[in-house]
């Protein structure tokens, strides 16, 4: 099924599957995304000419002819421009209830534990190379959906204070996310998580208070086997951050994948012309975590930091079947509505084919 074709000819039972307590109309006059109705004749008008935009890979010139041919609103690609710049904060609003309304389904898993993924990825305006806007994901392990999201520009930075970890949860993150202050924030909440760590990144006390060297503890380690030591972080006064207790997990790699992993570390230091540290070289033989949960086994939670690659799988999907890493739009309002369009899009579609292939003959939720 083509993407166009569900704008065109499936249109009220893409609708249908909103958030029912959402008032299109209401939010989007609060919002500032319709200021008055010409051209434009309702919410549900805008909303699909910024699906259209966002997701089937219009320019806007072709969103206008588009919608004068499928009889959906008949104006010029300018007045299209005008409107989809004051839009992102209302789709950004729709695209925050339906993740609520995921997010409320999913705390009623029969499930022992509930697992959150926490990873970003960025993403590049046109001509850019680097990184101009972040997209940071919170992706539910329960029922493989994003949870919930955060578009910043370059300076947001990756941190567990992005989101809500709540009381019997478990955080999964990769070494960008081994801040104090982070961690804090989920142990705050009662949550707990499952961090990697570099040799360097972290401070590490004995449980007695003295200094713990990770390396000694990693050179220690039989082949094939984890093992794991009680640990804390160190305090960060200035900020007001405690001491936690965790646990450090650890296993060796194997020497292919060690040699991988150096070659790596090399490579990268060559970019930026900087000298290797030894220490860098040697750790790169081993994956090493800190966790603060007490009821895994340290082969648990090796298992469990292996489903990451479902998040990356998320990036990869969004990025390779969405198109999200190719903005078309410098303006800053329109990249975040044209970002915003398409992983609202991405949600609705992915409900969509879920009803389609559940038991109901007709495909769509009944309201």
């Amino acid at each position: 099924m083509e993407a166009r074709d569900v704008f065109e000819h499936e249109w009220p039972y893409l609708l249908s599957l909103l958030p029912h307590s959402l008032d299109l109309d209401d939010s989007a006059f609060r919002t500032g995304a319709i200021r008055r109705r010409r051209e434009v004749d309702s919410a549900s008008t805008l909303l699909r000419l910024t699906l259209a935009y966002g997701f089937c890979g219009l320019s806007l010139r072709q969103t206008a002819a588009w919608a004068e041919a499928a009889d959906v609103a008949k104006l010029s690609d300018v007045a299209l421009l005008k409107r989809f710049r004051h839009a992102h904060k209302w789709l950004a609003l729709i695209l925050g209830v339906k993740l609520a309304e995921r997010a409320s389904a999913a705390e009623h898993l029969p499930r022992g534990y509930r697992i959150r993924l926490i990873d970003a990825t960025g993403i590049s305006k046109p001509g850019s190379v680097g990184t101009d806007w972040r997209l940071h994901l919170s992706y539910n392990l329960d029922n493989l959906a994003i949870q919930a999201l955060d578009l910043t520009d370059s300076s947001g930075g990756e941190t567990l204070r992005r989101f809500a970890i709540n009381r019997g949860e478990i955080a999964i993150c990769d070494r960008g996310y081994a801040h104090r202050a982070g961690l804090w924030s989920v142990r705050e909440s009662e949550g707990h998580f499952i961090v990697r760590i570099n040799w360097r990144n972290m401070p590490l006390l004995t449980p007695d208070g003295k200094p713990f060297s990770i390396l000694s503890f990693l050179r220690g380690l039989d082949d094939a086997t984890p093992g794991e030591c009680p640990v804390q972080t160190a305090p960060d006064n200035p900020r007001g951050i405690p001491s936690m207790r965790c646990r450090l997990i650890a296993v060796r790699k194997t020497e292919a994948a060690a040699a991988r992993s150096r070659e790596k570390v090399m490579r990268e230091s060559s970019k930026k012309s900087r000298s290797v540290d030894l220490r860098t070289l040697e750790s790169a033989g081993y994956v090493f975590m800190l966790t603060s949960d007490d009821s895994l086994s340290a082969t648990q939670v090796l298992e469990l930091y292996r489903f990451r690659w479902q998040i990356e799988m998320a990036f990869k999907r969004l990025k390779s079947l969405l198109a999200l890493d190719k903005l078309p739009a410098k303006d800053p309002d329109l990249a975040r509505t044209f970002m915003y369009a398409k992983l609202l899009a991405a949600l609705l579609l992915d409900d969509l084919t879920e009803q389609f292939l559940a038991f109901s003959p007709w495909g769509f939720p009944l309201a």
